[in-house]
């Protein structure tokens, strides 16, 4: 009878470890893009995609302006969002504000609808500098940070551009987007 116990308990814990190990894996694909996995690369291009910060190629391919003058995340913005995520995570948060710095910038002059795919992705984007900030904090406090002008640089030019949403938001009376990134920017000094 413990034979038999301890070999259901050995079951039990294999399957909860391969379940584990299937979150993990469905996680990684579920965020990356399909071009990232099947696409072969030389072994220089790999490297610069580790030494350099890919940012996308245009604001304006961010979001796409509908005909009522109202607009939507365009699916280039899922790419420069998983980009931003893939460096704060990585411990670069510094490099993934200059992402989001371009993501704000190309809010300004758009309009949208509240509760709208509009509100919810910007209200992701929210969140996104929230944690690109816990990680450059983190990566400024580890002591990782080897040019401390270029990363005040790239503070105060996010804190520009949510300068400019705020303003343009309470022109046209819409709901500012960035509320927790302004209040994360105004509470931090360096």
């Amino acid at each position: 009878m413990c034979e038999s116990s301890d070999s259901d308990a050995l079951r039990i814990f294999l399957l909860a470890k391969i379940q584990i190990r299937n979150v993990m894996v469905d996680t990684f694909l579920a965020n990356v893009e399909i071009d990232e996995q099947v696409y072969p690369q030389a072994p220089s291009t790999n490297r610069l995609m580790q030494t350099g910060v890919k940012v996308p190629t245009s604001q304006a391919a961010l979001f796409k302006m509908l005909p009522d003058g109202f607009s939507l995340p365009a699916q280039e913005l899922g790419g420069a969002l998983r980009r931003s995520r893939t460096l704060y995570g990585a411990g670069m948060g510094f490099a993934g504000l200059g992402v989001l710095t371009m993501v704000v910038n190309a809010t300004v002059g758009l309009r949208w609808q509240p509760d709208s795919a509009m509100t919810d992705a910007l209200a992701a984007v929210d969140q996104d500098i929230s944690q690109a900030f816990q990680s450059a904090k983190e990566e400024l406090g580890g002591g990782r940070v080897s040019d401390i002008d270029v990363a005040r640089k790239i503070v105060n030019d996010l804190g520009a551009a949510i300068k400019n949403s705020f303003e343009d938001a309470e022109s046209w009376s819409g709901e500012f987007p960035f509320e927790q990134a302004l209040a994360s920017l105004q509470y931090w000094k360096f």
